[in-house]
């Protein structure tokens, strides 16, 4: 018996070129589409170049989403975005799928920035509308590149360039951000592409610095262990904040690279420290991630024959917001090896209890923010006080960060606070100068018959 034939449907030619035009998901155009919008309006304004704007939006963490609830709902929320922006753009404009969770526009009749800049502000607003998906809503915002002809480039390839130079600045100023195409705006991110390469060169080149800030003891002043903290200074660019370079390998894809060779360094460093003295290092919430982290770190140790009891690892509320699942699970990991986990910046995050509920730390570190008033605002003193007693009641310890006089060191100790950090114990210092304190501050520094804690 022979099995059925699937008879053949003919597809007509504009068939065809209607497929190649349009996003098979959303039913949107595509960037084909798109391209020969912006060439139809380039040829028709050539003789005289009135302007119009292009623009591309990115959907801001969109990616843990798609992992959290799957691919099949990463689909139903880009049809639902597609949907709402196919809805409000202006007569003539067109609205394509531009790939992943970036869609893009072109706009012939926005013709300078604040028009641009006010279209955004209602794409935004349109976007962050709660996402349907059945037995739960979801919630997104959105970042915006725009660039407006010819001002930022005739060409289609060149104007295209030029809106994603936009959002790329964008997204590095956070979530939500709108930003129009600027001759400044290139050149600053030329200084950030120049940035980038000097900051590779001096991972290769092991030029990366790690500085030690001790953390005290409030009872005695007496150091209980040091928080490693990265330094870099560029023989052109001179020295570069870790506020600028640390985040441009989050976002460049190379923070591992940078976080191991500070992890070793510091390891290394803390050998020669009395074994009683812990070693805090940061991580990222990039680290926090990926599922490679645990054995990243435990391996860095392996190496250098540091015992992972005297390494605390210290984690943001936003890393851990990051991509929850995976965070707890490096997290359980590296705790079941030994190592601690610090609470960093504790109050000014996201669901600071339910983090406390959810994940198992071991100190709580409380934010400079309400240290830097604990005698002149009552309401900095009470939470302070309150937190206090909460980590009494859970059994974690807890560091003050930021303290810088007498008075504030004064204040906490009274009010129970069991160690501090901050300028008035001592400045940030090289390896060399981390030994030399010890030498003068640390009791019986010479002793050899002390226990990792």
């Amino acid at each position: 018996m022979k099995s059925a034939e699937i008879p053949l449907v003919p597809v007509s030619q504009d068939e065809l070129q209607a497929m190649a035009y349009t996003d098979p998901l959303t039913g949107l155009g595509n960037r084909y589409r798109m391209r020969d919008k912006v060439r139809l309006l380039s040829a028709e304004r050539a003789s005289d170049p009135a302007p119009f704007t292009i623009g591309i939006a990115n959907l801001d963490s969109f990616k843990p989403i798609n992992d959290l609830f799957g691919s099949a709902a990463g689909d139903e929320i880009l049809c639902q975005v597609a949907h709402r922006l196919k809805a409000c753009i202006p007569d003539g404009a067109i609205v394509i799928r531009h790939g992943g969770d970036e869609f893009a526009f072109v706009l012939p009749l926005v013709f300078e920035r604040a028009g641009a800049e006010k279209f955004g502000q209602m794409i935004r607003e349109v976007l962050s509308a709660p996402y349907d998906l059945g037995d739960r809503n979801v919630r997104l915002s959105a970042s915006f590149g725009f660039a407006i002809y010819p001002f930022a480039g005739e060409e289609f390839e060149d104007l295209l360039k030029s809106a994603e130079t936009a959002l790329y600045r964008s997204k590095r100023r956070g979530r939500g951000q709108i930003t129009v195409y600027s001759k400044e705006i290139a050149l600053e991110m030329r200084r950030a592409t120049q940035l980038e390469q000097a900051l590779r060169n001096a991972i290769i080149s092991d030029a990366i610095d790690v500085h030690f800030q001790p953390i005290v003891s409030l009872s005695n002043s007496v150091a209980v262990g040091f928080e490693a903290l990265a330094r870099w200074s560029d023989p052109d660019l001179g020295f570069v904040s870790p506020a600028v370079f640390v985040p441009l390998a989050e976002e460049r894809g190379f923070i591992d690279a940078l976080s191991e060779t500070l992890l070793r360094k510091a390891a290394e460093a803390a050998l020669s420290w009395p074994r009683e003295l812990f070693l805090s290092f940061n991580l990222s919430s990039v680290q926090l991630m990926d599922p490679g982290t645990t054995n990243s770190i435990l391996a860095i140790l392996g190496r250098v024959g540091f015992d992972p009891h005297r390494l605390e690892l210290e984690i943001t509320e936003t890393a851990v917001m990051s991509s929850a699942d995976t965070a707890h699970r490096i997290l359980s990991d590296l705790r079941q090896a030994g190592v601690r986990i610090s609470l960093d910046d504790f109050g000014t995050g996201q669901s600071s209890l339910g983090r406390l509920r959810d994940f198992m730390f071991d100190k709580i570190k409380i934010d400079r923010a309400f240290v830097s008033r604990i005698n002149s605002d009552r309401a900095s003193e009470h939470i302070v006080k309150a937190i206090l007693a909460m980590c009494e009641g859970l059994d974690l310890e807890v560091v003050a960060e930021g303290i810088e006089d007498y008075a504030e060191a004064v204040k906490l100790r009274a009010l129970g606070c069991g160690m501090g950090q901050g300028y008035y114990f001592g400045k940030p210092a090289d390896a060399i100068a981390t030994l030399r304190y010890l030498q003068e501050k640390y009791y019986d520094f010479g002793a050899t018959d002390r226990v990792p804690a």
